[in-house]
């Protein structure tokens, strides 16, 4: 029973979540695409893990924590932000390019957002199950991580159909990758500096509400932005 509990706290914000864009499309995508889409970002859960690994040892040694601001800025970027977001704009093309649903501009935000909630509800069972006060974990996840995971798709997913349908330019081309690992970095090296300094602890957490936030605001933006495009078009 408690297990059930458990797994109920990790997946809840991911399901919700998923939810809530899936019902702000006005032409629902294909159960089956959705689906897909998920799973695709449950898969690389493993390879992204062992990469990680991989880059962690790399960097800091066989104790793999950095000792410095410069260390935990590092490990945000180089060990999270850009392996995750690359297998997850790799997994967004797997499921884009033969699909024949993909034909309008929020499209992209949905598949985005499905491939990231995906990859976010797998990592959080292992972080919530992984933890002894797995009650406190799950709820600060709930409030920051998954939705931090869920504004990096947004991103990802905005900037993909707009490649797509509208400016096939390099810079747009860019945009699809470099806009979410900055947000990512940014937002893992706030929460990471704490591991340096506890006495700046509070002032992170403090900070990493506020970038959540006005993350939050351009993600809506985002979206509504792209469902006026699809509302215009019609």
């Amino acid at each position: 029973m408690n297990t059930l509990i458990i797994l109920t706290a990790a997946l809840l914000p991911a399901i919700l979540l998923l939810l809530y864009i899936w019902k702000k499309d006005a032409q629902p995508e294909p159960t089956f695409w959705l689906v897909k889409a998920v799973m695709w970002g449950v898969m690389i859960c493993i390879p992204v893990a062992i990469l990680e690994f991989g880059i962690q040892s790399l960097l800091f040694g066989e104790d793999g924590e950095p000792s410095s601001f410069i260390g935990t800025t590092m490990d945000a970027f180089l060990v999270a932000a850009i392996p995750e977001e690359t297998f997850k704009l790799f997994a967004l093309w797997m499921v884009l390019r033969k699909n024949p649903y993909f034909d309008e501009h929020f499209d992209g935000i949905v598949y985005a957002v499905s491939v990231g909630l995906g990859f976010a509800a797998l990592e959080n069972i292992g972080y919530v199950f992984g933890d002894e006060e797995w009650l406190s974990t799950a709820i600060a996840r709930a409030l920051l991580a998954v939705p931090g995971h869920y504004a990096f798709a947004v991103l990802m997913g905005y900037y993909y159909s707009v490649y797509h349908f509208v400016d096939r330019s390099p810079k747009t081309a860019a945009c699809i990758l470099l806009v979410p690992v900055m947000a990512h970095g940014i937002y893992d090296a706030i929460a990471f500096s704490g591991r340096v300094n506890p006495y700046i602890g509070g002032l992170s957490s403090f900070t990493l509400i506020w970038f959540c936030i006005k993350m939050h605001e351009v993600a809506k933006m985002k979206v509504l932005t792209l469902i006026d495009k699809d509302t215009l078009g019609q």
